[in-house]
């Protein structure tokens, strides 16, 4: 991995010690993350200085960290399901107030002037969007680091307010986790009584069995393994199917409206397209490391449809946020303190969490 780069952030003078920032970084693909020291850069008159209290831990992380996808830089300070509070607020921010409980998700700036940031789909951005971490500012030359940290200054227009209710370590994994699969069910039209089902009942799929219950779909939860059966129905789920099965596919065919593609592991895509009714779909939001296998007659027969879609923009996401928080959706989260990230990556690795970690930033202080 000798292409991956190293970016140091620049030496300013006179930043304001709400900038001297406190994280755990990755300092090369093969290490361990260990605590940095570094300083954010200066808060702008419209931004906003925020005291991290939780970050969810997101299996893009690790990707990231190990430079997986290739594009990796470093140091990197990961962590995009971020909550916290407002302690500095610049002389031209208008939405926030010191003490605000607030989130900052996937993304943190955008170039605002393109169609897709005009069309609220900011995540689109055409001249390239400024993500939370292992990005680059607007500058091009200022990196961006994540939410695995004691602080973050963010432009208040890439801030989302919280739901009054529920504890804000459950709220974190939201951020990324919820709008992922609340955009691709929101943007379907999902009815009261349609039939959906969710597939893989991890990280993604707990929130997106939750998030599509509340739309008043019937929900079964597809997965490989039965052991997850009591958990689908107390998430929500009405039925729930294990492929291990060996008649799973022949019974169910022709079943479902929509379908929501959570996992990340290889899988029989194919397979599952049977499952969709005349006119289904079936929504793609996780990433298998191999191409999908789908011969033409599989989506011809019966005019089924394949889509993908990646997290949301401003305004869906503050959307999604508002729902979940009228409709009581919550993660199910173990917290951590950062110490123990390491460990809780490789116990992702053999999905022994239930169901999303998040890091508790006071152990950082």
């Amino acid at each position: 991995m000798s292409d991956t780069k190293v970016l140091r952030p620049p030496r300013a003078r006179g930043i304001p010690s709400a900038t001297a920032t406190a994280g755990y970084a990755a300092m090369s693909p093969g290490g361990r993350l260990e605590r940095w020291e570094f300083e954010r850069r200066a808060p702008r008159a419209n931004d906003v200085v925020i005291d991290v209290l939780y970050c969810g831990i997101c299996h893009t992380d690790i990707h990231l960290v190990r430079n997986e996808w290739s594009l990796s830089t470093y140091p990197m300070v990961p962590g995009h399901e971020i909550v916290g509070r407002v302690v500095e607020a610049g002389a031209d921010v208008g939405k926030w107030r010191v003490g605000d409980a607030v989130g900052v998700g996937c993304f943190v700036d955008s170039c605002r002037e393109c169609s897709a940031c005009r069309e609220g789909d900011e995540q689109y951005c055409e001249k390239g969007t400024t993500l939370t971490y292992n990005s680059l500012e607007r500058d091009g030359k200022t990196p961006t680091y994540g939410g695995y940290s004691t602080r973050i200054v963010v432009d208040e227009d890439y801030v989302y307010r919280l739901p009054a209710a529920g504890a804000l370590e459950r709220t974190a994994p939201l951020l990324c986790a919820g709008i992922t699969t609340y955009s691709p069910l929101a943007r379907a039209g999902i009815r009261g009584g349609e039939s959906v089902a969710i597939v893989g009942l991890g990280g993604l799929g707990h929130v997106a069995v939750r998030i599509a219950t509340a739309m008043g779909a019937e929900v079964t939860v597809i997965s490989h393994s039965a052991s997850k059966r009591d958990d689908a129905k107390r998430l929500g789920a009405a039925d729930f199917i294990a492929t291990s099965e060996p008649d799973a596919f022949a019974r169910n065919g022709g079943r479902f409206h929509f379908m929501l593609d959570t996992v990340s592991s290889p899988h029989d895509v194919n397979a599952l397209l049977g499952l969709l009714r005349r006119n289904g779909t079936l929504g793609i939001v996780g990433a298998p490391p191999q191409p999908a296998s789908i011969p033409a007659f599989t989506l011809i027969q019966n005019r089924r449809h394949v889509s993908g879609s990646m997290i949301g923009g401003l305004r869906e996401t503050q959307e999604m946020l508002d729902f979940c928080g009228s409709n009581g959706v919550l993660a199910d989260v173990e917290v951590i303190p950062i110490q123990k990230v390491d460990e809780a990556y490789e116990r992702m690795l053999r999905s022994d969490v239930r169901y999303r970690f998040v890091i508790d930033l006071s152990s950082l202080k």
